[in-house]
């Protein structure tokens, strides 16, 4: 009885932050009828899952990420920081590695420039990166079957997450919609989550690629959490209290 009390009463504090961006210790105390010292708890619960941010005195509504257009309408959003972010993560692929390359703008300005590398194979669900990787006969290219998701050009579904189970890759790369100190990796929800916690899976190095639109966000479900990735790769304009927030979690950050 009393986990289930706990439970309402941490939902109704995430309303209350969230109705009114920002609520006080002493306010939520006032409103709910409990002490300051159950709402300090209960805060830090909320904050460790994500569902608010703590603030002195009180917690913030967490950035949440505005929802993601198709991938098509998207190329031009922020481009010259995704070509940039795809030359650099390019120089962490290398001669020999097994690639898992996941869909989206980012990571298909990666695989623009992996021409050239020796014994390179690529495992990818985006068509937009195999349509890529096909003029590149010297890379041996992998496209995982499954249903294909038209808003994103890629495959999802059992099949796909069944071939990725039977595929063992080096590193994976892969863009998100938000990342976080407090919720990781984190996307929309949608019928590809399950997809991308089988991608992270997939290889013992996850490489995420990221603009700095994406960073100090959070979108409605977490993926992975921060601790899973070994590079970030992201552009100059990202906020440096970010990046340092990121590193200090153990992350190594390059800036393009």
């Amino acid at each position: 009885m009393a986990t289930r009390l706990s439970a309402e009463r941490q939902q109704l504090i995430v309303e209350i932050v969230r109705e009114q961006r920002t609520a006080t210790v002493e306010e939520l105390s006032e409103r709910l009828g409990v002490s300051e010292a159950t709402i300090r708890r209960d805060l830090e619960k909320l904050t460790n899952d994500g569902s608010v941010q703590r603030a002195h005195g009180g917690a913030l509504a967490p950035h949440e990420a505005e929802p993601e257009p198709p991938v098509l309408r998207r190329v031009g959003d922020n481009a010259e920081q995704k070509r940039r972010i795809g030359h650099a993560a390019a120089a962490l692929i290398a001669d020999g590695d097994t690639v898992f390359i996941g869909s989206g703008t980012t990571t298909v300005e990666l695989a623009r420039h992996l021409g050239g590398r020796r014994d390179l194979k690529v495992i990818t669900n985006a068509l937009n990166v195999a349509n890529v990787l096909a003029a590149m006969p010297e890379i041996t290219t992998i496209l995982v079957g499954g249903v294909l998701r038209h808003s994103e050009m890629s495959m999802i579904g059992h099949l796909a997450e069944q071939a990725l189970a039977d595929l063992s890759a080096t590193k994976v790369v892969m863009g998100i919609r938000a990342l976080s100190v407090e919720r990781g990796l984190s996307n929309e929800l949608g019928v590809e989550t399950s997809m991308d916690r089988a991608i992270v899976r997939c290889a013992p190095t996850l490489i995420v690629l990221a603009d700095h639109s994406k960073l100090a966000k959070a979108a409605s479900v977490t993926i992975a959490p921060l601790a899973a990735v070994h590079t970030l790769v992201t552009d100059a304009q990202a906020p440096a209290e970010a990046v340092e927030a990121i590193q200090a979690h153990g992350v190594r950050v390059l800036l393009a």
